[in-house]
C-alpha cells in the first residue's frame, strides 16, 4: 500500500505543480471570446456551466480505459502504477490540456483540422481517416463491455444482445441531438455513479489494507507473459495518455465560456481519470495476487468485466456493488456516444457541412453507424474477439496521441515556448507505437530484439525529421 499511496499523492501534487506550469505556457486570456459565444448554433456550440463541462469531459475521456485498461495493465505489476502517474502528469494531461486549448483558440476545430493546421494538408487527410476509424472502434468496444455487465445484473431474457440494442439506440439519439438535450442533462448523474465507484473502491483499499506488491520488490509479475515494453503502455491507454481524448476536447472547447477554465477542465479531468485508473490497477493487482488470472472453477480467463464485477460486489456489498457497476457501465457508454458524435463532427468539418440540419447529420451518421455495428458484432463473438478489437483500438488510440503531441510541439515552437514538454512524450510514444506494431501478435510478430531495434530507429528518424524542420523554420523566421 505504500507504493499505491505515494502514487496517489504524486498525481494530486502533479495537478497543482506541473499543471500550473503548463497553464502558464498556454497563457489563458480571460478577455478573449470563445467559440461558444461567437459561433453558437444551438446544436454543438452551446455555452455550458464549467462544473458540467468538467463532468462531461471526465466521462467522455474515461470510458473503459481507466477501468478495463488498468485491470489489463495490472497484470504487469507495480510498473503499471508508475506509468499511470508519470504518464498522466507529464504526457496525458499536457496532451489533453493543450489540444483542447488549441481547439478553443481555433473556432472549436476538430482534431484533424488542428493537425492539418500545423502538420500540413496531407497529414490532415491521414489523421481524418485514422481518427474516424478510431471513433468507430471506440463505439464498438464501448458497447460490448457495458452490455456484458448489464446482462449479468438482469434476467436471462435481457441478455447481452438485448443491451447492445438498447445502448446503440441511445448512441443514435446522443449523436444526432443537440449537446445540451441528452449529454448535458444525464452526464452529471453518470459522473456521480462513476465517482462513487472510484471513492468506494479507494476507501475499501485502505479498510482492507491488502498486501499489495511494492515497487522495491520488483516491477514485473508472473501474470503477463508479454514484455512490459511496449505492451503495458498500449494496454493501459486512457489511464495515462490517449489520443482519443484529443478528439473529445474539441466537443467541450465548443462549450467553454472562458479560457481560464481550461486547466481544471482538461488537465483536471485527465488527473481525475489517472486517479481512477490507479485505484483500479491497485484493486486488480490484489485480485490477481489472490485469484490468478484464470477462474479455477470454470478454467476461463478473467475478463475486465468479470474482475470489475467481482471486486465491486465483494468490497462494496450488494447495493454499493450495484452503484459501482452502474458507474463502470456509465463510463464507456458516455465515451461511446461522444466518440460517434466526434466522428460526425470530424467528417462535417472535413467536408464543410453545416450541422444545424438534421438531414446533414443523418447523411454522415448512417454509414458510421453501420460500420460500428459490423465491428461490434465481431468484437462480441467471444473474449478473444473483444481482446483483438481492444488491442486495435488501443494501438490506434496511442498512435493518434503521437499525431497530437507532434502537432502541439510544432505549435509550441511557433509560439517560442518550451516545446520539450511535448517533444519528449512525442518521441517516447512514437517508440511505443512503432515497437508495438512490430512485436504484437496482431502486428508483425517480430522478436523483441528486432522490434526494439526498429522501434528505436523510428524514434531516431522522428527526431532527425524534427531537427531538419526546426532548422528550416528558424531560417524562414530569420
Amino acid at each position: 500500500m505504500i507504493t499505491f499511496t505515494i502514487a496517489l499523492i504524486l498525481l494530486l501534487v502533479g495537478y497543482w505543480t506541473y499543471g500550473k506550469y503548463i497553464n502558464k505556457l498556454f497563457a489563458p486570456d480571460p478577455t478573449r471570446k470563445t467559440p461558444a459565444e461567437t459561433m453558437a448554433d444551438g446544436v454543438d456550440f452551446i455555452p455550458l456551466p464549467t462544473w458540467k463541462i468538467f463532468m462531461i469531459q471526465f466521462l467522455n475521456i474515461a470510458g473503459l480505459g481507466p477501468i478495463f485498461g488498468a485491470i489489463m495493465g495490472a497484470q504487469f505489476g507495480t510498473a503499471s502504477y508508475l506509468w499511470i502517474v508519470f504518464g498522466t502528469i507529464f504526457a496525458g494531461a499536457v496532451h489533453d490540456f493543450l489540444s483542447g486549448g488549441l481547439s478553443l483558440r481555433h473556432s472549436g476545430e476538430s482534431l484533424p483540422e488542428i493537425i492539418g493546421r500545423f502538420l500540413g494538408t496531407r497529414t490532415k487527410r491521414i489523421a481524418c481517416v485514422f481518427t474516424v476509424l478510431l471513433m468507430i472502434l471506440v463505439g464498438a468496444v464501448f458497447v460490448s463491455g457495458p452490455a456484458e455487465l448489464l446482462a449479468g445484473m438482469t434476467p436471462d431474457y435481457m441478455d447481452a444482445y438485448f443491451w447492445i440494442v438498447v445502448i446503440f439506440i441511445y448512441y443514435v439519439l446522443a449523436t444526432l441531438m443537440p449537446v445540451d438535450k441528452i449529454i448535458g442533462k444525464i452526464y452529471p448523474l453518470f459522473a456521480f455513479a462513476l465517482l462513487f465507484m472510484a471513492v468506494g473502491i479507494l476507501v475499501m483499499l485502505y479498510v482492507k489494507n491488502p498486501d499489495l506488491p511494492e515497487m522495491w520488490n520488483g516491477f514485473g509479475t508472473k501474470y503477463e507473459k508479454n514484455p512490459i515494453f511496449p505492451m503495458m503502455f498500449i494496454s493501459i491507454a486512457c489511464g495515462a495518455i490517449s489520443g482519443f481524448h484529443a478528439t473529445q476536447s474539441p466537443l467541450m472547447a465548443r462549450c467553454i465560456s472562458n479560457e481560464k477554465y481550461c486547466r481544471p477542465i482538461f488537465y483536471g479531468a485527465m488527473v481525475t481519470e489517472g486517479v481512477v485508473a490507479l485505484i483500479w490497477a491497485a484493486a486488480a493487482t490484489y485480485f490477481f495476487h489472490s485469484n490468478g488470472i484464470v477462474n479455477e472453477a470454470t478454467g476461463v480467463a478473467y475478463s475486465g468485466a468479470m474482475v470489475a464485477t467481482e471486486i465491486s460486489k465483494d468490497w462494496l456489498g450488494t447495493f454499493g456493488g450495484i452503484l459501482a457497476i452502474l458507474g463502470i457501465v456509465a463510463a464507456p457508454i458516455t465515451s461511446g456516444d461522444t466518440a460517434l458524435r466526434s466522428a460526425r463532427l470530424i467528417v462535417a468539418d472535413f467536408f464543410h457541412m453545416e450541422q444545424r440540419s438534421i438531414r446533414n447529420r443523418m447523411m454522415i451518421c448512417v454509414p458510421i453507424f453501420f460500420c460500428t455495428i459490423g465491428l461490434l458484432l465481431y468484437s462480441f463473438r467471444d473474449v478473444e474477439g473483444f481482446k483483438i478489437i481492444w488491442r486495435y483500438f488501443a494501438w490506434c488510440n496511442q498512435t493518434l496521441s503521437v499525431f497530437t503531441l507532434w502537432t502541439i510541439t510544432v505549435w509550441l515552437v511557433q509560439e517560442k515556448k518550451n516545446y520539450w514538454v511535448t517533444l519528449i512524450p512525442a518521441l517516447f510514444m512514437t517508440c511505443v507505437c512503432s515497437t508495438y506494431l512490430l512485436i504484437a501478435p496482431e502486428g508483425f510478430s517480430l522478436s523483441p530484439g528486432v522490434a526494439y531495434l526498429f522501434g528505436g530507429l523510428c524514434s531516431v528518424v522522428a527526431i532527425v525529421w524534427f531537427v531538419i524542420w526546426y532548422n528550416k523554420y528558424k531560417k524562414k523566421i530569420i
